[in-house]
C-alpha cells in the first residue's frame, strides 16, 4: 500500500516504520523528547495503519489527522503550560527529536502552538535511571525592590542557579555591569542566599512555586539586603524551615563532585512502548498480588507504602474476603466517612485479581488527597508519613466502636506494671477497636523522671509502628588541603578525623598533629569557583563543612587576631577581557586558586607586588626580555631557588624568595616610564566598579617598569582592592606610592579581597595552571576509617529503649513541680502486635545536620526474636519474619521509593518499582536504602487462628498480646481525640 500521504509526505509504510523504530529509542540523559497528544497520535496510527489489527482505514482521507494538535495537553489559552497530572501513554506519547521532526515535516504543527520539548534527566542515587522530565518546576521570580511584581517561569530540574539568574536579569532588564545576588524567599521575611551558581535546581532543593528574589548592588557598593549572607545555615534563621539550604543539600553524598545529580523527584517510568490499549492498567494473566502501580508523578512514596500493606497477609485477606463491608464506620468524625477504606479495598481487589500487571492508583490518591491535603499535590512526600496516615485513616474508617466513651486517665502511682498496662490497653480498646488495632497496635511503657523533685511518671501508650533511631558515628573524616607559607611547597592533601559535632578549631588541632603547623597559625577556607566561598572562624561548627567542599587551610605567619603590624588579605586572580568601550570589570573571569597572604599594614605598591609575585613563584614564570625573545621560559624556581631544601617549611626573612622585595626600585623610574601599550587602558582600569578611586578602594592603573632585580619589562598584573564596597583602605597616590591597609574595619572576610588582574596574553605566557593546581597527598590519605560498616537492627532497638535526657527544646511538664523540666525518659516495649512495623529514622533534622543517614542496618529476614526487649514477663510468643520493606534512594526532600515484599501465596520475594514488578532474591533485601520494615509474628501466619478470618468467632487482638478482654462497655473517659497511636522519639 504505497499510498502517499498529503502534502508530499513520505508514504505511509515509511512513516509507520520510522516512527515505530524511533519510539523504541532508549532514553539518554540530556536528550530532548517531545510530547504528542495521544488523541492526535491515535488518529495518525489509524491513518497509517500502525497496528496490524487496525488497517481497514489506512490511507482513508476521513481519518487524515491534519496538523499535529496538542491542545488537549495544554491549559486553556496557554501555549506553554501543560495540564496537571497528565499520564504517559494515556494522555500523551513521547517521541525523540528525530521522530518529532519527521512528524512535523509530514503534517506541520497547528498554528499558534509551540513544540512541547522536554529533557531526559537522570534519577536515582544508587540505581541510575533516566526519565523524561515532563513537568518542569515553576518558580516565581521578583526583584528585591518590588516583590509584588512576580513573574512566573518554568525551569528544568537540571538547570543551574546561574541559568535562573541570567533569565531574571533579562526579565527585569538589569544592565550587564550591575552586580546581583539571588535569594530564596520563604514566608514573609526569611531569605536564604543562593550562592553556588553552578548547583542545579535539584541540588539546591528548589521546589514548585518557590519565590526567588534578585537584588542589585547599590551605587555606593553596598547591598540593599545588608552586608552579609547568613552564616552557616545551622546558626541562621533556617532552623525551622522544612527546606535544606543549598549549601547543605546532598551532604550525604560523599562523591567529591559538585555536579552530582541527585533526583529530587520521580516521574512516571517510561516502560518500553507495549501496546497497552491506553488503559489505566496493563492487563494479562498475572499471579495475584504481583501488580505494579503506575506513578502519577512523584507518587512513588505512595506506591511503596501500598505495596508493603498489600503484602501484609491478614490485612489483605480481610479486604479480599469483604469483611470490611460490615465494619465500615461511616459517621466516625475522626474517620474519612469510610472513603479511604472503600477505595483501598477496591484497589487491593484489583491488585490481587490476577488480571493486571499494573494498575493506576488514581482514585485512591484522590481520596487520600481529599483527607490529607499534604499528600494531594505531586510533591515528593515521606512514605512513612503516608503509612502512618493510612493506618490511621483505615483504622478510623473501620473502627468497630460507634460512640467513643470518655475515659478518665489515671496515674500509675506506683501500681504494678501489669495492672497499669492492662488498664491502658482496655481503655485503648474501648475507643479503638478495628482490624488495624488487631494487626498493628502494640503497647510501650514510658517512664519520665523529674530531675528536680524526682517525681516518676509512668504511662503505657499504644503504638502502630516503632520509630527507631540509628546510632550515629561520633566522628567523621574530612579531606583538606594545607597550603604552607613556603611558596615552593605544593599544597598537601590530608585526611583528618574530627568530631561530628565539633568546631573549626578541632579541625585545626587534628591537622596540626599531622602536619606540625600550629593550629593558631591556620586559617580554614572553603574554595569554590576560584573564590573563597567561606573563610571560617575558629568557633564555627564543623557541620557547615560538607563532604564535597574543597577545604583549604592556609598557614599564616601571624596570629590573625593579635598581630597589629600585619594584615591577612584574600587574593583572587582575574583574567580581564577588554571589549571596546566596555569598562566595567564584569569583563573579567576568575581563574586559578585564590590564596591568603599576610602583608604589612603599610606597604609600598612595589613591595606588595613583589610579595604577591613571591607567593606565586611556584607557578608564575618570570623572565627577562632577552630570555623572552629566546623563548626560553624560566620559572623563578629555576632561578636558584631550590624547592627541596630540607626544612624550607616557612618563609624566612632572608635567604628565601622574599629577598626579591629588598631592593626598592627607585621611584622616578617607576613613575615616568609608562608603557604606551598599557596606557590606553589606564582609564578603564581606573573606573573599575565606580568612577573614582575613593569608591574602589585601591586601584593601580600605572604599570611601572623598575623591578631591576628581575629585569622585567613590565608588571605581570595590576591589582585592585574590593572591601565590601567600602573604602576603609587608603590608597595614597603620592610620590611614595604607599598603600595603607587601614585595619580598623578590615576584618578578614570572603567579601574583601585583592584582585590581581591579568591580561590574557600575559597569563598564557607566565601562568602555569597545571603547576598551580598540583598537590601532593599525605600518607593520612591512605587511611581507611575502621568503618563499622553496618549496625544491627537490635542496636537500633536497644538505642530506642535507652534512657535519655529530654532536649531543652522539648521539656516535660512535671505535674508535681508545676513547671517544665528536662526530664529523663525511658521507653520499654510491653506487648507487640502480630505485624510489627519498624521505621528507621534515616532523616534527621537538628541544629547541626539536616541529613539522610545511609548507614546499613542489618536486619534479619526471618526469626527476629524480640523477647529480650519485652519487659512484660507474660508477653507470649514474639518471633518475627520479614514480609516487606520500603526503600528510599537519594537525598533529603526527594529521591525515589521502591519496595521488596514477599508474596503470601507463593512465598517468594519480589521487587516493586512503580509499575514494574520483578523477582528478587533474599540477599538483595538488606541494603542501605531500607527505610520501613514490616515483620509478621510467626504464630500469626495463616491458619494459626489469631485473626477473625482464620476463626470466624471474633477473638480480639488483645488475646494476642496477653491482655484478657473484658466485655464491659463502661463509659470511661478520655477526650483525647487526637489519637495518632504513633510514637516517634
Amino acid at each position: 500500500s504505497g499510498k502517499m500521504a498529503e502534502g508530499g509526505a513520505a508514504d505511509l509504510e515509511t512513516q509507520r516504520m520510522d516512527v515505530a523504530v524511533l519510539l523504541k529509542t532508549p532514553l539518554r540523559k540530556g536528550d530532548t523528547w517531545y510530547l504528542v497528544d495521544s488523541r492526535w497520535f491515535k488518529q495518525w496510527k489509524k491513518y497509517v495503519g500502525f497496528d496490524s489489527w487496525d488497517k481497514y482505514q489506512m490511507g482513508d482521507q476521513n481519518v487524515y489527522p491534519g496538523p499535529i494538535d496538542n491542545t488537549g495537553l495544554l491549559k486553556d489559552g496557554d501555549s506553554l503550560s501543560l495540564k496537571e497530572h497528565l499520564i504517559d501513554e494515556l494522555d500523551y506519547i513521547l517521541l525523540p527529536t528525530e521522530g518529532w521532526n519527521k512528524l512535523v515535516s509530514w503534517y506541520t504543527l497547528m498554528e499558534s502552538q509551540e513544540p512541547i520539548a522536554r529533557k531526559v534527566v537522570e534519577q536515582g542515587m544508587f540505581v541510575k535511571h533516566c526519565k523524561v522530565e515532563v513537568y518542569l518546576t515553576e518558580l516565581k521570580l521578583c526583584e528585591n525592590g518590588n516583590m509584588n511584581n512576580v513573574v512566573t517561569r518554568r525551569f528544568s530540574k537540571a538547570d543551574t542557579i546561574d541559568t535562573i539568574e541570567k533569565e531574571m536579569r533579562k526579565i527585569f532588564i538589569i544592565p550587564d555591569e550591575k552586580e546581583t545576588r539571588l535569594w530564596n524567599k520563604y514566608m514573609s521575611n526569611t531569605f536564604e542566599p543562593l550562592n553556588k551558581p553552578d548547583s542545579t535546581i535539584q541540588d539546591a532543593g528548589l521546589y514548585q512555586g518557590q519565590v526567588l528574589v534578585i537584588e542589585q548592588k547599590n551605587e555606593d557598593g553596598t547591598w540593599p539586603r545588608g552586608l552579609s549572607t547568613p552564616k552557616s545555615p545551622g546558626a541562621s534563621n533556617f532552623s525551622t524551615l522544612p527546606k535544606i539550604s543549598p549549601s547543605l543539600s546532598n551532604n550525604y553524598n560523599s562523591i567529591n563532585n559538585r555536579n552530582v545529580k541527585n533526583s529530587n523527584y520521580c516521574l512516571p517510568s517510561y516502560a518500553s512502548y507495549k501496546n497497552y490499549e491506553y488503559s489505566e492498567s496493563g492487563s494479562n494473566n498475572e499471579q495475584p498480588g504481583l501488580c505494579g502501580l503506575s506513578n502519577l508523578g512523584n507518587t512513588c512514596f505512595m506506591n511503596s507504602a501500598i505495596q508493603c500493606l498489600s503484602n501484609t497477609p491478614p490485612l489483605t485477606e480481610y479486604f479480599l474476603n469483604d469483611k470490611y463491608q460490615d465494619e465500615l464506620n461511616l459517621d466516625n468524625p475522626l474517620g474519612m466517612r469510610g472513603e479511604i477504606a472503600k477505595s483501598y479495598a477496591e484497589h487491593i481487589k484489583q491488585m490481587w485479581s490476577g488480571r493486571y500487571s499494573y494498575v493506576t492508583p488514581r482514585v485512591f490518591k484522590t481520596q487520600v488527597g481529599r483527607f490529607a491535603p499534604q499528600f494531594s499535590g505531586y510533591q515528593q512526600q515521606d512514605c512513612q508519613e503516608l503509612l502512618a496516615f493510612l493506618l490511621d485513616g483505615l483504622h478510623e474508617d473501620l473502627n468497630r466502636i460507634r460512640k467513643k466513651p470518655y475515659i478518665q486517665l489515671k496515674d500509675a502511682d506506683g501500681r504494678p506494671d501489669k495492672v497499669v498496662a492492662e488498664e491502658a490497653w482496655e481503655n485503648h480498646i474501648k475507643r479503638n477497636d478495628s482490624i488495624i488495632v488487631d494487626i498493628f497496635h502494640g503497647l510501650f511503657k514510658s517512664t519520665l523522671v523529674c530531675p528536680k523533685c524526682a517525681k516518676i511518671s509512668v504511662t503505657f501508650d499504644p503504638f502502630c509502628y516503632l520509630t527507631l533511631p540509628l546510632p550515629m558515628k561520633k566522628e567523621r573524616t574530612l579531606e583538606v588541603y594545607l597550603v604552607r607559607m613556603d611558596p615552593l611547597i605544593k599544597p598537601i592533601q590530608y585526611k583528618v578525623i574530627v568530631p561530628k559535632i565539633g568546631t573549626i578549631l578541632d579541625l585545626c588541632t587534628a591537622l596540626s598533629l599531622l602536619s606540625g603547623v600550629t593550629a593558631d597559625k591556620m586559617i580554614v577556607t572553603d574554595i569554590y569557583n576560584h573564590r573563597f566561598h567561606r573563610i571560617f572562624a575558629m568557633d564555627e561548627n564543623l557541620s557547615s563543612i560538607m563532604e564535597r567542599d574543597d577545604i583549604y587551610v592556609f598557614e599564616i605567619a601571624i596570629n590573625r587576631t593579635e598581630d597589629t603590624e600585619q594584615v591577612v588579605i584574600p587574593v583572587y586572580l582575574r583574567e580581564s577581557y577588554r571589549h571596546a568601550g566596555y569598562t566595567h570589570h564584569s569583563g573579567s573571569t576568575l581563574f586559578g586558586r585564590p590564596f591568603l597572604i599576610a602583608v604589612p599594614r603599610n606597604v609600598s605598591e612595589d613591595k606588595l607586588y613583589n610579595l604577591l609575585l613571591a607567593r606565586m613563584c611556584r607557578y608564575v614564570k618570570t623572565f627577562t626580555e632577552s630570555e623572552e625573545t629566546d623563548g626560553n621560559l624560566q620559572s623563578c624556581r629555576d632561578n636558584g631557588v631550590n624547592g627541596d631544601v630540607p626544612g624550607s617549611n616557612g618563609m624566612h626573612e632572608e635567604g628565601s624568595p622574599s629577598e626579591m622585595e629588598t631592593d626598592e626600585p627607585d621611584d622616578e623610574s617607576s613613575q615616568d616610564q609608562e608603557l604606551p601599550s598599557e596606557n590606553e587602558n589606564s582609564q578603564s582600569e581606573d573606573s573599575v566598579g565606580g568612577d573614582n578611586d575613593s569608591e574602589n578602594g585601591l586601584c593601580t592603573e600605572e604599570n611601572g617598569k623598575g623591578q631591576p632585580h628581575t629585569g622585567q619589562a613590565k608588571r605581570l598584573f595590576t591589582f585592585q582592592f574590593n572591601n565590601l564596597g567600602n573604602t576603609d583602605i587608603n590608597y595614597i597616590k603620592d610620590d611614595t606610592r604607599y598603600i595603607r591597609f587601614d585595619g580598623r574595619q578590615l576584618k578578614l572576610d570572603e567579601r574583601s579581597y585583592l584582585a590581581l588582574d591579568w591580561d590574557p596574553e600575559i597569563k598564557k605566557r607566565h601562568f602555569d595552571t597545571n603547576v598551580c593546581e598540583d598537590f601532593e597527598k599525605h600518607e593520612s590519605m591512605e587511611y581507611k576509617p575502621q568503618k563499622k560498616t553496618f549496625v544491627k537492627l537490635k542496636d537500633c532497638i536497644e538505642l530506642f529503649t535507652t534512657k535519655e535526657k529530654l532536649g531543652a527544646e522539648d521539656p516535660w511538664y512535671c505535674p508535681n513541680c508545676k513547671e517544665h523540666q528536662q526530664a529523663t525518659k525511658k521507653l520499654d516495649l510491653w506487648s507487640l502486635p502480630p505485624v510489627l512495623v519498624v521505621h528507621l529514622k534515616r532523616f534527621s533534622y537538628n541544629r547541626y545536620m539536616r541529613d539522610k543517614l545511609d548507614t546499613l542496618v542489618d536486619f534479619p529476614i526471618s526469626d527476629l526474636d524480640m523477647s529480650e526487649f519485652l519487659i512484660n514477663p507474660n508477653a507470649g510468643p514474639c518471633c518475627y519474619n520479614l514480609i516487606a520493606v520500603s526503600n528510599h534512594y537519594g537525598g533529603m526532600g526527594g529521591g525515589h521509593y521502591t519496595a521488596f515484599a514477599k508474596n503470601k501465596d507463593d512465598g517468594k520475594w519480589y521487587y516493586f518499582d512503580d509499575s514494574s514488578v520483578s523477582v528478587a532474591s533474599e540477599d538483595q533485601i538488606v541494603s542501605k536504602a531500607a527505610y520501613v520494615l514490616f515483620y509478621q509474628r510467626q504464630d500469626s501466619i495463616n491458619g494459626t487462628g489469631i485473626f477473625p478470618l482464620d476463626q470466624e468467632k471474633k477473638q480480639s487482638a488483645s488475646a494476642a498480646i496477653g491482655v484478657p478482654l473484658e466485655s464491659d462497655e463502661d463509659s470511661n473517659e478520655n477526650d483525647n481525640d487526637n489519637e495518632n497511636c504513633m510514637h516517634t522519639n
